[in-house]
């Protein structure tokens, strides 16, 4: 069962780097995850490239806790659009590419459009310190993500 009402968290920044090479990191699952303030280990499940349908597992940590996740890429535009989808909570995690003079823009987003698992709000509100803060904490880790992405990609 999901609720609604779960707001799309967004940030973005502009990398001074080519969509190519924005596209190769974001659709890694480990270099991303690895950039990530939660997202301590992403494993990849099976072995053929990175696409569509690629499935993963996540161990995500806030402090002492750790729980892991299962994703599954849902959208797959090369230079363009990387998405997937959190099976456990229902949320949709994506990064759009759209090439600029100087780079790249990189948007990232969490959406909910149907809101959150019931298992999940609970969890935030009991146990994350509460659903307001924890996205708050979740838009803030987004850009972390993305600055580390950036000096990432701009320091060669």
């Amino acid at each position: 069962m999901t609720t609604t009402n779960a707001p799309l968290l967004q940030t973005e920044t502009e990398i001074a780097a080519a969509p190519q090479a924005v596209w190769a990191v974001i659709t890694d699952p480990r270099a991303l995850g690895g950039l990530s303030d939660q997202v301590l280990r992403t494993h990849v499940v099976g072995t053929a490239p990175v696409g569509p349908g690629t499935r993963t597992i996540n161990i995500n940590r806030r402090g002492p806790l750790l729980w892991p996740t299962r994703a599954k890429v849902v959208r797959f535009e090369p230079t363009s659009d990387y998405a997937f989808r959190v099976k456990d909570n229902g949320s949709t995690w994506s990064f759009e590419l759209e090439p600029t003079a100087t780079g790249t823009r990189v948007v990232h987003r969490r959406e909910a459009a149907n809101g959150t698992s019931a298992v999940s709000r609970f969890l935030q509100q009991k146990v994350l310190g509460g659903i307001t803060e924890f996205d708050t904490e979740m838009t803030e880790g987004m850009a972390v993500t993305l600055r580390r992405l950036k000096a990432l990609l701009e320091r060669s």
